[in-house]
Order: C-alpha cells, then structure tokens, then sequence
C-alpha cells in the first residue's frame, strides 16, 4: 500500500516576534496598515504540505510518495528527503524557477502571518496521478490551482480515494469549486477557521458534508479534533505536549497520521489519536522536519496520552 501526496515543497523561513501582533495591529486603523515587526528569532527550514507529510509518513512506517513541483534550488531538501528514506521520484524540477518560498512570522500567541511566493508549484499540473503506480490513497493538499484541480480528477477518474485538505489553497476556489471538490473526495481535512470558510462558501457544514463523504476531519488545535462520519462525530482528546515551540506544520503532522489510520483501516477514534500525537510531537521541535522518534518511543507516548496501548 501506498500513498500518493500531490502538495507543496517549500523552503520556510521562521521568523519568532517576542510579542502579540494583537498589541501593534489597530483594527479601526487597518485601511491604512503599516507596521513592522521585530525578530529575533529567524532560522530556514525545509517545509511545504508534501514534504512535510511524506517526512511525517515515513516516521510512522508508513508508505509515501510525494509529489510536486520545484526549482533549481532544491537540491539540499532533495538530499535531505532521501537521507530520510522519501520516495523523490514524482519530483519534478521546474528550469529556471525558484522552490516555493514561505516567509513565516509567529507571535506569542501562536498567530502566524505568512507570505508566500509559489515558484515552481504552479507548474504541479505538470505532474499526472497516472504517472504514479501502486498507489492505493491519494492527497491533495496545497499546491498550485490548476494542479490541485486536476489531481483531484484524476484520483477519481482512476478509482483511487483521495484526502482533499485544502489548507492555505482554499482562498483560490470559489464556492462551487470548492463543492466539486468535496463530491470527488473521499475525505476531507480542515482546521476550524478553514472549516468556518468551507461552510461560508459552499453553504454546508461539516455535519452536512459528511453525507457524502467517509469522513470530514476538523482540527482544533489545543483543543483536539473532531472527525465527522454519516452517523457519527468522533471526539478526540488533544495528546499531552511537554513544550509549545512552533505550530508550523503541525497540521502536516495530523495528516501523515491521519493517512496511516486510513491505510491500516484502522477505526476513527484510533486514527485521530494517533494523528493527533503526531502533531503534539511535531509543536515540541521547532521546524516542520526536525523531529523525531522509534516504534517503541511513540507507543510509549501514546500510552501516556491516551491510557491504552496501540494495538
């Protein structure tokens, strides 16, 4: 079994601001915004939807491929994916263009205001489902428009079930995009603001597609999530965190396990334990890929998280 991840490779830039954006942000002086914010803090890491999944994957033992598009500057993150055991076949290098390239600043809050400039993710069209094999779960993740629009065809032309997690793609689909996207699926993933958008724009709640789908997930942060089947919602506890150190791709993190559940068959409340611990690992390391643990170190944390063993 294996999964195919279309999404996003990036090169982040991490900046930390010591203060909350809430104190420098006038919300009756917006029209005329002008502000800069101090940083201390800065480090360069490598990120994206793709990556960060396939690396989150492997970590849990499970079978990744990502796929998406680059730049000519991508050969240090190429290295490091394969010192990590990631399939970089479906990798594609985009001549004379630059990696994705996001530009992250994160207060005190945990708020983050991100600037991003695509690069060579907006060829991802380039790359096609079908040139993939032995593929048994797809993603589509964050990446360019007419790649994600296409990718999701292309599962469903090919009978293959997909995760459709929009996550910072959404702003680019209007609402009946966004409704075509969810008939097509077999999943979906959201955080709760996204989840908030997805029923402004396409009038249905997470309750409401989840008629039509296996599963609706919902982040929630500290707070935990919530996957929403036919018949049922499954609430899930937030797993202990021993440090607060970077949201950055925590979300990432969720979905690698959430993948994994899915492609064991495992049941909803196992499924969304386990992801959930994933990004509750993920937040203790600062960076999208700097974490880190054995077989034995996860089921031992996730039996002091949730008070049973994995089976």
């Amino acid at each position: 079994m294996s999964a195919l991840i279309c999404g996003s490779f990036a090169f982040d830039t991490i900046m930390v601001f010591h203060d909350r954006f809430k104190n420098h942000i006038l919300p009756e002086q917006v029209h005329i915004l002008n502000v800069s914010f101090l940083v201390p803090e800065l480090r360069r890491e490598f990120g994206g939807c793709a990556g960060n999944i396939a690396y989150n994957l492997k970590l849990l033992g499970g079978q990744g491929k990502p796929m998406g598009t680059v730049g000519e500057d991508f050969a240090s993150y190429a290295e490091w994916l394969q010192l990590q055991g990631v399939d970089c076949e479906h990798i594609r290098v985009i001549p004379e263009s630059y990696t994705a390239q996001a530009y992250i600043t994160t207060d005190q809050d945990d708020n983050q205001i991100t600037a991003f400039h695509p690069g060579a993710m907006n060829e991802s069209h380039q790359n096609r489902v079908d040139q993939a094999s032995g593929v048994t779960l797809g993603m589509v993740s964050p990446d360019g428009r007419q790649g994600m629009l296409d990718h999701a065809e292309q599962f469903a032309a090919a009978g293959i079930p997909f995760i459709f997690d929009p996550g910072q793609g959404m702003p680019l689909f209007n609402g009946e995009e966004l409704n075509h996207f969810a008939d097509l699926a077999s999943y979906l993933a959201f955080n709760d603001y996204e989840a908030k958008l997805m029923q402004e724009r396409t009038g249905k709640s997470p309750e409401q597609l989840a008629q039509h789908a296996k599963a609706v997930i919902v982040t929630l942060g500290g707070e935990g999530s919530r996957i929403y089947t036919k018949d049922d919602c499954f609430e899930i506890p937030p797993a202990p965190v021993s440090a607060l150190e970077d949201p950055t791709g925590c979300g990432d993190a969720y979905r690698a396990g959430l993948i994994y559940g899915i492609m064991h068959e495992l049941d909803w409340a196992l499924t969304g334990r386990i992801a959930g611990l994933m990004g509750a690992i993920k937040i203790e390391r600062k960076g999208t890929q700097n974490h880190r643990f054995t077989p034995d170190e996860f089921a031992s944390r996730f039996q002091e998280a949730y008070g049973f063993s994995l089976p």
